[in-house]
Order: structure tokens, then sequence, then C-alpha cells
């Protein structure tokens, strides 16, 4: 039985670019990286806070490569944020692009792209 979300697997062009984004531009940390000598190398990354799902980047073309058929689509993140306003306000003063804050019935919204311009939310957490 499946009891919760343990990696979420990002494939990105530039490793190093997405670390630098993910740390210095939203406070992620990187729990663990490793490097297969071979050209495979992981680099799992977490929020500051306790975080029970990480994010692992992996190179693109390398994935590519080893599994021809693997969906390397962007997959649909929504974080949640107990400082909503804040977040969208350091996001903007360190130059990430940023929509605008949307009132939906599940509460209020906003998205931000990375460094390769995938989409990302943020919703409040009430």
């Amino acid at each position: 039985m499946l009891t919760k979300v343990g990696q979420i697997m990002l494939y990105v062009n530039d490793q190093d670019e997405a670390v630098d984004f993910w740390t210095l531009k939203l406070g992620f940390r990187v729990i663990a990286e490793e490097d297969s000598g071979e050209g495979l190398r992981c680099i799992e990354i977490a929020p500051r806070e306790s975080a029970e799902t990480t994010i692992v980047l992996h190179n693109k073309d390398m994935v590519a490569k080893m599994s021809p058929g693997l969906n390397l689509d962007t997959p649909s993140l929504m974080f949640y944020s107990d400082h909503f306003d804040q977040l969208h306000s350091d996001l903007r003063s360190r130059k990430v692009t940023v929509g605008e804050i949307m009132n939906r019935p599940s509460g209020r919204v906003f998205n931000f792209a990375d460094n390769e311009d995938h989409y990302f939310a943020v919703m409040e957490k009430k």
C-alpha cells in the first residue's frame, strides 16, 4: 500500500543552474547529491522546513538517452506557504517570474517560473 509521495523527479537542461534557482531564489537546500561517474548525476533538494517529499533534479538529456520512452515533461506542482504574501513579494524582489495573486474557491494562489520557464503554483495554506 502506498503511504506518501517520497520524491518528485524534475528533468532539467542544466542541473547547476536549477540548483542555483531552487536554493538561492526559493530557499531550498540540497539534501543529497549522487554522481555515477558516467554522467548520471542526481541532486535531491527540499524546502528548508521539514518536508516529507523532496525534488530530485535529473539531467534531461542523460535520462532521455537512458530511457527513451520516459515522459520528461515538467510535473504540475502545487506548493503551500504559511507566509504567502511575503513569499510572493520575496520572489518578485529576487527577479523570479511571478504571476498575480488570484482568488480561487480553494484559496489564494499564484504561479512562478523557474530558470527554464517551467511553471509551478503556490497556494496560501490556511
